[in-house]
């Protein structure tokens, strides 16, 4: 760090765009003024912590969905015997159809007797 010893209207430079100059000296406070060009961000260091804080926070957040889509397509690129219960897996030909699994009605077993 450079430390450099400064009184009132006098300035300091940064490169060859940005000039910090000494406005006014209040017992333990210190008026800056700051040129500099529009393509580079000045802020109190409070506020650069904050901004910070935010994009991180949004970069976040912008990765939580991204990943829960990558983990959806992981199941979905499973083979389809693998994703099914181990019932559903036997060949279709073994598994008797719904209606003859079911027990009948009354109402059925009387129109079967008639």
């Amino acid at each position: 760090m450079l430390v450099l010893s400064r009184q009132r209207d006098e300035s300091i430079m940064i490169g060859d765009d940005v000039e910090i100059i000494i406005v006014d000296v209040r017992g333990d406070k210190v008026r800056l003024g700051i040129t500099a060009p529009k393509s580079i961000p000045v802020h109190r260091r409070e506020i650069y912590d904050a901004i910070q804080r935010e994009k991180k926070e949004k970069k976040e957040a912008e990765k939580q969905p991204q990943a829960e889509q990558k983990q959806e397509p992981k199941a979905q690129q499973e083979p389809k015997a693998q994703q099914e219960p181990k019932a559903q897996q036997e060949p279709k030909a073994q598994q008797e159809p719904k209606a003859q699994q079911e027990p009948k009605t009354q109402q059925e077993s009387s129109k079967e007797a008639s």
